[in-house]
């Protein structure tokens, strides 16, 4: 939730598009209007968490602290970029996961390329999601990712289990 009081001011904003032209995609990235990033689910420039777990996992990482309000993060100085696959019931598809990576790293390229004056400067890509099988495609966007720098981080689920034993997919 982009407008959380513990996440509003740490979320990333993609200048370009926010100080643009409404319905043009002004940074010629193929994402018309993605000010705060994208919505895969809906193919939308809304990011907005409708499930609670996406806002739970950014305040871990980057909720403003020493604010009076709520928790705080283990980095207070950080912009997060909303990238959601997710749906409201908490569902996606392993496609729209692939798209929301390689949306990350194009602004990653596109952040180095320009000399740090456009795009993201992303380091870590927090994945608190996991589920079916093996998926080449998803394994090359991760791998992709690495190579633009990024560091892919992965939950490991939440059923208590031996993940070395019983694989949990991406972690």
């Amino acid at each position: 939730d982009y407008n959380h009081a513990d996440l509003a001011a740490n979320i990333w904003s993609n200048a370009a598009e926010t100080n643009g032209v409404a319905g043009v995609d002004d940074d010629g990235n193929g994402f018309v209007d993605d000010g705060r990033g994208w919505d895969f689910a809906n193919n939308d420039n809304n990011p907005i968490d409708d499930h609670s777990h996406g806002t739970h996992v950014s305040g871990t990482i980057g909720a403003i602290g020493n604010n009076g309000i709520g928790v705080a993060g283990i980095n207070w100085n950080v912009k997060i970029m909303a990238l959601k696959f997710l749906d409201s019931t908490g569902s996606g598809s392993t496609d729209d996961a692939i798209e929301a990576i390689n949306y990350a790293t194009m602004m990653r390229n596109l952040f180095v390329s320009s000399g740090g004056t456009r795009g993201a400067n992303i380091v870590l890509t927090s994945n608190s999601w996991g589920g079916g099988g093996f998926s080449q495609a998803l394994q090359d966007a991760i791998a992709a990712s690495g190579t633009a720098n990024m560091l892919f981080v992965s939950a490991a689920g939440n059923a208590g289990t031996d993940t070395d034993v019983d694989v949990n997919y991406p972690s």
